[in-house]
């Protein structure tokens, strides 16, 4: 076990057929989550690189599944005011004016504790360009048929803080690949994947049970149901996504990619620009000093 506050490069947990691999210095984010059945391995989330450790990855962006803290999504222009206070934000991600998912996902996360089969990683944000400091922790937990996930954020700062978490995973598809969810309503984008129009989650954007790869979707849909279902083909393992603190879906099915992201958030894409009123309905959440708030998500491996 290393020491507390140490960093790894990679940490590899294993429970029954499944592995999980971390890369606590890429944003604490998990690297690759494969299923070693019937002789195979299979990827249940994109891994990052060919090989079984995920060596290939150099940011929060090649890897399976990354956090989404003190927000999640975008904050339109990077600017937007709380309490009287204007907050501006540079951009994160090249070609994007849109600051997005916080800052943990470009930060390396502290080991705290790991084991077989869990760990947990810590990530502290000092107040600066984001005006607010915080604890972000996350806990990792593989058990033979499945991965829990608990991310967590804590107000540190002396005065009080919005707040809405996410995780953001990756899954591999090609024509087989269905995902079966229930959600309600749909923000259609701009050319900057920003909200325009909140619609009925219908005809092109109805996620009841359709085929997700190549889709061109990258929008966020809210009345989530709290578990999806991804199944690819007849053969091998599905797999269940549930989030009892998720009332938010982001959908990304990209176009010629061999992949797509199933995204539990917590708040609804650039909800930070809307007023303070509206915060609540789009699932912000204004944390006190010493407050926080938590995000529990578990994928369960189902038989195909």
């Amino acid at each position: 076990m290393p020491d507390p506050g140490a960093s790894a490069e990679r940490l590899t947990l294993t429970a029954g057929s499944l592995r999980l691999v971390l890369a606590p210095g890429l944003g604490g984010s998990i690297a690759r989550f494969d299923w070693l059945g019937d002789g195979t391995s299979r990827p249940l989330m994109r891994g990052a690189g060919p090989d079984a450790e995920g060596t290939g990855a150099t940011g929060a962006l090649d890897c399976a599944c990354f956090p989404l803290v003190p927000y999640a999504n975008r904050i339109r222009g990077g600017r937007f005011t709380f309490r009287g206070e204007a907050v501006r934000l540079a951009s994160n991600k090249a070609h994007d004016p849109s600051p997005l998912h916080g800052q943990g996902w470009l930060a390396p996360w502290e080991v705290v504790r790991h084991n077989a089969a869990g760990a947990e990683l810590r990530f502290r944000h000092e107040a600066g360009e984001w005006p607010w400091a915080y604890e972000a922790r996350q806990t990792f937990t593989l058990t033979p048929d499945g991965l829990d996930v608990e991310l967590t954020c804590t107000n540190l700062d002396t005065r009080p803080m919005p707040c809405g978490l996410g995780l953001h995973p990756f899954h591999p598809c090609d024509g087989s690949t269905h995902l079966a969810t229930q959600v309600e309503g749909v923000w259609t984008v701009d050319a900057s994947i920003l909200p325009v129009t909140r619609i009925p989650a219908e005809g092109p954007f109805d996620l009841t049970d359709r085929a997700i790869c190549d889709q061109g979707l990258d929008n966020g849909f809210d009345g989530w149901s709290g578990t999806a279902l991804i199944r690819w083909g007849q053969d091998g393992p599905a797999l269940r996504l549930t989030s009892p603190d998720a009332g938010f879906l982001q959908v990304y099915a990209p176009v010629g990619r061999g992949l797509f992201a199933v995204e539990p958030v917590q708040h609804a894409n650039a909800a930070l620009n809307a007023p303070e009123t509206q915060w609540s309905e789009l699932g912000l959440t204004v944390l006190g000093p010493g407050e926080a708030r938590r995000l529990r998500a578990r994928w369960t491996v189902e038989a195909g």
